[in-house]
């Protein structure tokens, strides 16, 4: 058997030349931008692509002149790789952006050539939402209906993980030593930050709230449940209603209430980018410091870890 698997996940800007034409392509998805008519919702992308465009830059300038997504990505395709390897099992991995290089159509075009006859589709987002699995997985069902090369394909798609024991375990270890850098590691007020999506999405079935809170919940079981803690979200986008509280006022809100020692937990990324490096790292911190909190840290994400690289390696083989 010659198995395959895709990593995917959103994608970013690799320079700053790339940044509008990512804009553009972020808000083209029909499932980001819920307009029906294409050239409506393209014209709209295309307004909002250059409205942000300098702003957006702004951003990406602070943390390098671009996102490291694609770098990490592919770091952890071959990790896993080298992993399953290490279980007996060869296994080709790909790299696939919803978007921005490489696409998920280049990702397909080299698994169709590989000649693999099963391949294991693992998109990093842990948690389900139709805005990023959901989107990843109808563009991923016209490319493969496209390949006469897939008519043999054995194809196996992985909804989501966000109870994983190994996941958890993997965020369990990285949360243990940022604690332990504070006074009082057991009294640090533990922030969980996820991405957020628009209300009328969850009220609609999304599971994306409810996987995001079982997934907290279960990190706090292995961290013991001591620390004060509470789910938030960041990176609203437009004037729609989104999921709150927004990670920014709960910062000033403890700042208020007299916290000194918050712990941020970037907890539905697995890969640091614009949102972890700049938004938490930069605007966040700057503001905690300005609200009164005196100590204020980020764990890292997942990226490359080995208890998390296992962790896919442990979904891979049970899809198998």
């Amino acid at each position: 058997m010659n198995v395959g698997v895709l990593l995917f996940n959103l994608g970013g800007p690799e320079t700053l030349q790339d940044v509008k034409p990512f804009l553009y392509r972020l808000f083209s998805d029909p499932e980001i931008v819920r307009i029906k008519w294409g050239p409506l919702r393209k014209a709209l992308a295309y307004t909002i692509a250059t409205v942000r465009r300098k702003t957006s830059e702004g951003y990406y300038r602070q943390i390098g002149g671009g996102s490291p997504l694609r770098r990490l990505t592919e770091e952890q395709a071959a990790a896993l790789a080298s992993e399953l390897k290490g279980r007996g099992r060869n296994v080709a991995t790909f790299v696939g952006m919803c978007t921005w290089h490489p696409f998920l159509d280049e990702a397909m075009d080299r698994a169709a050539e590989s000649g693999i006859n099963k391949l294991v589709i693992l998109p990093l987002f842990p948690q389900y939402s139709v805005t990023t699995t959901g989107s990843g997985f109808s563009t991923l069902r016209k490319l493969i209906d496209k390949r006469p090369q897939f008519n043999k394909v054995d194809v196996q798609w992985v909804s989501s993980w966000p109870d994983h024991p190994r996941y958890i375990d993997a965020w369990v270890r990285a949360i243990q030593p940022e604690l332990a850098k504070f006074s009082n590691p057991s009294q640090a007020y533990i922030l969980f930050s996820a991405h957020s999506i628009p209300k009328s999405y969850v009220r609609n079935g999304d599971p994306y709230l409810d996987q995001t809170k079982k997934t907290m919940e279960l990190i706090m079981d292995g961290l013991g449940r001591t620390n004060p803690y509470l789910l938030s979200f960041q990176s609203k986008i437009g004037p729609v209603k989104w999921l709150e509280p927004f990670t920014n006022k709960v910062i000033i809100e403890l700042g208020k209430n007299g916290v000194d020692d918050v712990l941020v937990v970037p907890i539905s990324f697995v890969s640091e980018h614009v949102e972890t490096l700049y938004e938490l790292d930069h605007l966040y911190k700057d503001l905690a410091q300005e609200a009164g909190v005196e100590n204020f840290r980020r764990v890292r994400a997942l990226n490359s870890d080995p208890v998390f690289i296992r962790a896919l390696a442990d979904i891979v083989e049970s899809t198998l």
